[in-house]
């Protein structure tokens, strides 16, 4: 279990407009930080109401809803359908903006194993091997991500207590025992498209998820077909891609 962690420090602070989905316009923050432990350059995204006051603060002011988001080229960048990164992205930037609160950017990409590692795992895949599997054949966890940082940043937003905005009770583990409560757990969408159904199995069983049902809600667009539904339920074909 991690430690209590000392707060980061804000290193500078910009206005940044996002687009969203939608095409919309919404006002953000974009925060850098000194003092992170692994010495990467994470960020922080103000959104909603956190856009224009960083602290949000005030008696009776909302718990923020935050998103731990960890970095992935291919998904977020070059819209790889292999996973779901991308599409969560978009959505927590529009959920967040509507309530207000946080999206942390995390440098740890590959669940922490780096880019090239990553595409290596992907080959791997490509012969039979889950997403987890391939990872530990490369020598690695099958995840390495540690949120200290995520925690260091939100105490320097001023964070201990919020909403986060995941499908992974690891994040809320380690964001608890580095000292940040954790109100509530709100799961995300299940973003399925015509390849990634076996990742999100994979991933579904590794964290005790229940099979994917209506409270997820709708996948951008996407129906839910009865081969992911099988395949979220874990009776999908081990050599699918």
């Amino acid at each position: 279990m991690l430690p209590r962690v000392t707060a980061a420090t804000i290193r500078r602070e910009v206005r940044l407009p996002v687009r969203l989905r939608d095409g919309s316009l919404t006002p953000a923050r974009l925060f850098t930080f000194d003092g992170l432990c692994d010495g990467r350059e994470h960020v922080a995204l103000a959104l909603g109401d956190r856009a224009s006051d960083r602290t949000g603060a005030g008696p009776g002011a909302a718990v923020p809803l935050v998103r731990l988001h960890s970095e992935c080229l291919t998904g977020d960048a070059f819209g790889s359908e292999r996973c779901d990164c991308g599409p969560q992205l978009q959505e927590a930037v529009a959920r967040i903006s509507d309530v207000g609160g946080y999206l942390l950017y995390l440098r740890q990409e590959g669940r922490g194993i780096g880019l090239y590692s990553k595409v290596d795992a992907y080959a791997l895949q490509e012969d039979g091997l889950d997403t987890y599997e391939a990872n530990v054949a490369l020598g690695f966890g099958e995840d390495e991500r540690d949120y200290t940082v995520a925690a260091q940043m939100l105490l320097g937003l001023g964070v201990e207590r919020l909403d986060l905005l995941s499908n992974n009770p690891d994040k809320s583990t380690q964001l608890e025992a580095a000292g940040i409560r954790v109100e509530r757990c709100v799961p995300t969408g299940l973003h399925v498209s015509s390849v990634n159904g076996r990742y999100l199995a994979t991933k579904a069983r590794r964290w005790r998820l229940p099979p994917a049902s209506d409270r997820w809600g709708a996948p951008l667009g996407r129906p839910r077909a009865d081969g992911v539904r099988r395949a979220w339920a874990g009776e999908e074909d081990r050599a699918a891609p």
